[in-house]
């Protein structure tokens, strides 16, 4: 594959929109992978629609706290914002969301999402409009993660006439955000350009340093599309889009020791002063509909994305932590930048990815047997690779009449660049599906589906800089056939049962040799119920794991302290209840309440030892709370005013296969959290809206994550202010 090249940013610019009102009877709609609740209550399986609607109510910017709102996705918060989430479905792992399946616009999104599956970009998801989230036998559709959930996004859609949008807002911390849009139609021809730009000087302060530690993001997005008549006898779309953005995070994975996070959560280490990730990314999509009958479509889509990124930040440290923990005065002085350290790393770790695929999907309604059956038939083509070249320069930590510096001492060069540092990971991927929902009677509707993935990922490390010598060359091929089944029976109006039973897998990343996928068989049960101003939803779980993987990262270390790669954890099983219920009560005067919650139980253990023996029979899986809570609550007056309190309660969890084995677990388990957010807004002038919002009215900060290198915490208490005009 080719190398990173600016010469793509003069690529043709590429959409994926809607078709415009003249052709509504043609529509081909291939953004979407459910489109609205009316939609996903006809799925053969548990899908959630967050609309743009619900979007606005609370006014995130943050995909982790609009995503807390469907039942069955957990989150485990990092830096506060959401820049590099961790969302995990139905138990599977959440660490860099590497077991979901992460798609814009039902394009896949990772950087490399079969080689280096875990996300370390994510779009600025204040510029979104949508989010989707797909459970049960339908994600055979996609992959490659086919376990736990999909979560497509769905970008600004190019509008049916000419119009435009502008929000800004100022924040706490020297806040700013402002995402602007605007775009046209005519019967045949439409565009949208945009841009969401956002910064920040953060939250936290850096103990004897006067450095930020916030961020500076910046996204731009382009969007055309062609197509024909709506009276044409073959209809065509042609829809294309680019984007790009940058950014600049002043981010570290350096922690606090637990003493240091109960007097001020806020801090940083002296060490991590120069801890900073810098990227760019652009991505190009190109998709052509063609409805070549009333009963038959073809679907088209050609994509490629480009991300580079360097997060040069402090190595090592995590043993400091660990120590003064434990009662070492010396390590404690040492992170406070009260005394030397000597032979500090920081690692570039620098990074280039290219994901690209070709995909083919057709769509045919016919009726066989007296039954009506809604067939789609798709292939895709996808190769990704990861270049990792990572040198790492060596600081001393000297003290200076009481206060600390950094100052250089060497960078490693040559053959002290080899192994893991200075590799070459790439994947091929072939993926076909076919799916048949078939309309048995007026009531019952049964959706047989079959996937088949065949991958291929190598590995090669160098010996040198100058990658003269191969140090080593690994690869790993995986041939899997994922079968399912999906039934809804609709058993009076507005009330369905569902059940659903599928083969799904995770394949191992590049980095995990001779590592056999993970693979469960999921079972679901349950139904749904929308009657005029309500819905409600419970549906139960459960997994048979026969092979567990596990994505080593740094963020998340793999048992046995492997941070590359991927390993096998054994045999496990998961289960757990997904419960939803909401209502929009009528008030006199035009008022409106409108509430809604959710509830996910989770129970998850390890059933069998993994060949290394490092994870056992009855250890619990990390980083899983078994009870996350969403209570939203409004109070609406028709499109004047509205004020909505959202509160979110997150179980504690363990941060590696060993908290429940017994002894002191002190240092081994988040911290149960609970957080209230408050937003309002009003309409000052027809399209004209001022808004205010505070995130974390009580300003509770718990230990919400210790992987990799010590505690830290969640967003403190954030005002903001702003306002929107549609015009």
């Amino acid at each position: 594959m080719d190398r990173l090249s600016s010469r793509h940013l003069l690529a043709l610019a590429i959409a994926a929109t809607a078709i415009p009102v003249h052709a509504q009877e043609r529509t081909l709609d291939e953004l979407v992978i459910i489109g609205d609740e009316v939609s996903a209550s006809a799925l053969p399986g548990s899908a959630h629609v967050v609309t743009s609607d619900d979007l606005e109510n609370m006014k995130y910017t943050d995909i982790q706290r609009a995503a807390r709102e469907v039942p069955g996705v957990y989150i485990r918060e990092e830096d506060g914002y959401g820049l590099r989430p961790n969302i995990g479905i139905r138990g599977s792992g959440s660490g860099r969301s590497s077991k979901v399946t992460l798609m814009e616009d039902g394009v896949l999104l990772a950087p490399a999402p079969y080689s280096g599956p875990s996300a370390y970009y994510f779009p600025s998801f204040g510029r979104m409009s949508g989010i989707e989230v797909l459970k049960g036998p339908d994600l055979l559709r996609y992959g490659p993660a086919t376990v736990g959930g999909t979560i497509n996004l769905r970008s600004t859609p190019i509008p049916s006439k000419a119009q435009g949008h502008v929000t800004a807002e100022i924040a706490e911390d020297n806040g700013k955000r402002i995402h602007a849009w605007y775009g046209a139609s005519s019967e045949q021809v439409g565009w949208l350009i945009e841009t969401h730009q956002q910064e920040t000087d953060g939250y936290k302060d850096i103990r004897q340093s006067d450095r930020e530690t916030g961020f500076d993001k910046q996204d731009f997005v382009a969007k055309l599309r062609l197509n024909s008549s709506s009276n044409a006898d073959i209809y065509q779309q042609l829809d294309l889009k680019v984007d790009y953005s940058e950014e600049l995070s002043l981010e570290t994975y350096l922690g606090l020791t637990d003493a240091d996070f109960q007097s001020d959560p806020d801090q940083r280490y002296f060490a991590s002063e120069r801890d900073n990730m810098d990227n760019q990314r652009v991505g190009y999509m190109a998709r052509h509909l063609a409805e070549l009958t009333s009963d038959l479509t073809l679907t088209t889509t050609v994509y490629r994305n480009e991300f580079q990124r360097n997060w040069y930040k402090t190595d090592g440290l995590g043993a400091l932590v660990d120590d003064a923990n434990n009662g070492d005065t010396a390590a404690q002085q040492q992170l406070r930048g009260e005394a030397d350290i000597n032979g500090l790393r920081i690692k570039n770790n620098n990074r280039e990815y290219v994901s690209q695929g070709l995909d083919f999907k057709v769509g045919w309604n016919t009726s066989l047997a007296d039954m009506d059956h809604n067939v789609e038939i798709g292939t895709r083509y996808h190769e990704d690779e990861v270049d990792r070249f990572q040198p790492i320069d060596t600081f001393d930590q000297i003290i200076n009449n009481g206060r600390p510096t950094l100052e250089y001492v060497s960078t490693t060069s040559g053959t002290g660049i080899n192994g893991s540092n200075n590799a070459l990971e790439q994947a091929d991927a072939w993926s076909s599906f076919i799916a048949d929902r078939v309309s048995v009677t007026e009531r019952l509707a049964v959706t047989g589906l079959l996937r088949y993935e065949d991958i291929t990922t190598k590995r090669t490390r160098y010996n040198e800089e100058a990658r003269l010598t191969v140090k080593d060359r690994d690869s790993n091929d995986t041939r899997e056939l994922l079968p399912g089944i999906g039934v809804t029976y609709e058993l009076t109006p507005g009330l369905t049962l569902l059940s659903g039973v599928h083969r799904g897998m995770v394949p191992a990343g590049a980095g995990g040799t001779d590592v056999d996928p993970e693979i469960s068989i999921n079972y679901e049960a349950g139904a749904r119920l929308n009657r005029g101003a309500g819905r409600y939803e419970l549906i139960g779980f459960y997994s048979d794991y026969q092979n567990t993987v596990q994505n080593c990262t740094i963020a998340t270390p793999c048992a046995g302290g492997q941070d590359t790669g991927s390993v096998s954890q054994g045999e496990s099983r998961i289960q757990g209840i997904e419960a939803l219920a909401g209502h929009v009560f009528t008030l006199p005067n035009g008022l409106s309440v409108p509430l809604e919650a959710t509830w996910t139980y989770t129970d998850a253990e390890v059933t069998k030892d993994s060949d290394s023996g490092n994870v056992r029979k009855g250890d619990n899986l990390v980083y899983l709370p078994e009870n996350t809570v969403n209570l939203r609550a409004g109070l609406k007056r028709g499109n004047q005013w509205d004020v909505y309190v959202n509160v979110t309660y997150v179980d504690s969890m363990c941060i590696d296969n060993t908290c429940k084995r017994g002894g002191d677990n002190t240092f081994s388990e988040t911290e149960a959290l609970t957080v209230v957010d408050l937003s309002g807004s009003y309409a000052v002038a027809d399209g004209a809206r001022v808004f205010a919002k505070l995130d974390n009215v009580f300003d509770n900060q718990n230990i919400v994550s210790r992987s990799p290198d010590g505690a830290r915490p969640n967003l403190p208490r954030l005002a903001s202010v702003g306002f929107s005009v549609d015009f």
